[in-house]
């Protein structure tokens, strides 16, 4: 539940949201989905949070970082590490949770309510926080995907629980992945 005259926040865990998106068949289209929450309350902010590989000369989110950054959000992000695993895997490490949660606890004081992206477990004692210091909080992810891409024991935390996949209609597009199919009108026998 939203109140027109409640200030905002949105906390977005880039690549959690991304794969939850990814799951549920399609792309987050980020200008409706900033449309969308300033339609629901007075936003102030939209953090958007990710690691990012310093060394490669083209990364396929920095489009995605630089479009963002251009277009009314917080971007938040640093530089991932890479290593080597015990069976020779390249892993690459970024984890922005104790970002995310600094943030968080420097605007509660600010907001009345706090839109978190992101389905991780490791955020519950944050959202508990928050709610002591009287700021309601909204958890988006989904229970739809195999296996759920939300802890349970965020979703008991949080006030509300948004399902990702019943605003699809509203802040998705396709996913890119899919193959091109035409349109109506295009399809021409």
């Amino acid at each position: 539940m939203f109140y027109k005259d409640e200030r905002l926040a949105l906390f977005i865990d880039g690549s959690n949201l991304y794969a939850a998106a990814k799951s549920l068949g399609f792309d987050i289209d980020y200008k409706l989905l900033r449309q969308e929450f300033m339609r629901r309350g007075k936003m102030l902010r939209a953090f958007y949070y990710t690691a990012l590989l310093d060394n490669e000369e083209y990364s396929p989110i920095r489009p995605l970082v630089d479009w963002l950054n251009y277009n009314g959000f917080t971007m938040v992000t640093k530089a991932a590490k890479e290593y080597t695993d015990s069976q020779g895997r390249r892993k690459v490490k970024g984890n922005m949770d104790i970002e995310l949660a600094v943030n968080a606890m420097e605007l509660a004081s600010s907001v009345d309510h706090i839109v978190l992206f992101s389905g991780d477990g490791d955020f519950r004692p944050l959202i508990e926080s928050l709610q002591r210091q009287g700021v309601r909080v909204s958890v988006v992810s989904t229970i739809r995907s195999q296996p759920p891409m939300i802890a349970d024991e965020l979703r008991r935390q949080a006030d509300n629980f948004i399902e990702l996949d019943e605003l699809k209609d509203v802040l998705g597009r396709p996913s890119r992945e899919e193959p091109y199919a035409p349109t109506d009108t295009e399809a021409v026998a």
